[in-house]
């Protein structure tokens, strides 16, 4: 697996691989991750030592960001070292997870090798690169990031994509090459813990405070600023309301000075990262409501998240979103439109029925998602792309027969 981001750094990708590495380990593969080098006072070890002798990980020198500081771009002087070090060792597969400098070392090794290369479609990018190129007109950045996305997907063998949605958008920009929907899914076991009432305790919240929880990367795209604005309405109804807000990002400034120009400075409270496998479960389950309102998410882990836990759920539903809480009983969805979005919020607070109603269908929705029924799809697409490329030892390209192809789980369904 090769990918531009990892642990520490937090975000979906991230925890995308983690998961599949846990579960291929538990099926008896072995794991090798080529990602940054975060630095030493970074934590990284901890994350690079968690699974034992059977996931390695492999740091390369890389360099901040300069309107991100939390991501890495690896050196190029480190992926020209490293590729004849890769080439040397026997791969089944290459599994790629970013489109920038490790898709463009995935892409030698595949071809030096002839080794199958897989690429996940993490990003949604024609609704992510407008936030960080304002200044050109929205065609022009459509045609970039189409012209981006095909010419990525072309270079792989084939492609992963979280939803349908995401698929039917590849396909509408052009894209040819063979692809699989495989939700990330959920690692039910590490979301059954977790004390809202410890949380409160804590950061000092009332018991009986009403508050509203979100957990998002601090990035323009999440759509934080617009839930501050629902936050500013709930108020006038709400006057205890607090918002709690988990997670960091390049956002983070604006976010609190927003807070502060709305007048929420003793109604939102900023926390950072939490740790996964105890505040964080702890987080959501104060949350009277979980609100979410990303229009680009590829898939939506949070929501899963929030599910599982039994934090009721107001949100969106776009793209990825859509996806997850279609057919959902432990949601409730909105427009993208401040008033309409607070009342659903409203709505929560006020009944407690439909609080502990919501709740309790949660973790009933997140089985849909539990890894344990995605995860042999995606070895059996390992499985028949590894045994092609051995009967074909010239050329491992994207017109090859196509492997069968897994589907969403469908409703109420474990998985495929």
């Amino acid at each position: 697996m090769l990918s531009d981001v990892y642990f520490p750094r937090v975000n979906g990708v991230s925890t995308s691989i983690r998961t599949f590495v846990k579960s291929l380990l538990a099926m008896g593969h072995r794991v090798t991750l080529v990602a940054p080098d975060y630095g030493v006072d970074s934590g990284q070890q901890g994350h690079d030592r968690e699974f034992g002798d059977g996931f390695e990980v492999i740091r390369l020198p890389a360099r901040t960001v300069f309107f991100d500081p939390e991501d890495r771009l690896i050196k190029s002087s480190a992926l020209r070292e490293v590729l004849p070090r890769l080439a040397r060792r026997h791969w089944d597969i290459i599994h790629v997870h970013t489109p920038f400098a490790t898709h463009r070392l995935g892409v030698r090794l595949a071809r030096s090798r002839r080794i199958p290369l897989v690429e996940t479609y993490h990003t949604y990018f024609e609704e992510y690169i407008a936030h960080y190129l304002p200044w050109l007109a929205p065609a022009v950045l459509r045609k970039i990031a189409r012209g981006l996305s095909r010419r990525i997907c072309h270079a792989v063998d084939h492609l992963i994509v979280p939803t349908q949605e995401m698929d039917d958008v590849l396909r509408g920009y052009g894209v040819r090459t063979p692809a699989t929907v495989i939700p990330t899914g959920l690692d039910l076991a590490e979301f059954t813990g977790g004390s809202g009432s410890n949380f409160r305790f804590r950061h000092g919240i009332d018991p009986l405070r009403p508050t509203i929880v979100t957990i998002s990367r601090l990035a323009i795209e999440k759509n934080i600023a617009f839930l501050l604005r629902v936050a500013r309405v709930l108020v006038t109804s709400f006057p205890a309301l607090l918002f709690v807000v988990a997670g960091e990002g390049p956002d983070a400034q604006r976010l609190r000075q927003l807070a502060e120009l709305l007048g929420l400075e003793r109604h939102v409270l900023f926390l950072g990262n939490l740790d996964r496998q105890s505040e964080l479960l702890d987080c959501y389950r104060a949350a009277n409501a979980f609100v979410f309102a990303s229009p680009t998410e590829t898939q939506g882990l949070v929501l899963m998240e929030a599910m599982a836990l039994g934090a009721p759920i107001v949100s969106t539903a776009v793209m990825g979103t859509a996806t997850v809480l279609r057919g959902a009983k432990s949601a409730l969805t909105s427009p993208e439109a401040v008033t309409e979005f607070a009342d659903c919020v409203a709505r929560v607070l006020r009944d407690q029925q439909l609080q502990a109603s919501l709740s309790a269908a949660g973790p009933r929705d997140a089985r849909r998602w539990a890894i344990e029924g995605l995860m042999p799809g995606v070895v059996a697409l390992y499985e028949g792309l590894a045994d092609r490329a051995a009967y074909a030892p010239a050329a491992c390209t994207a017109q090859a027969r196509p492997v069968p192809q897994v589907r969403q789980p469908a409703q109420g369904s474990r998985g495929s």
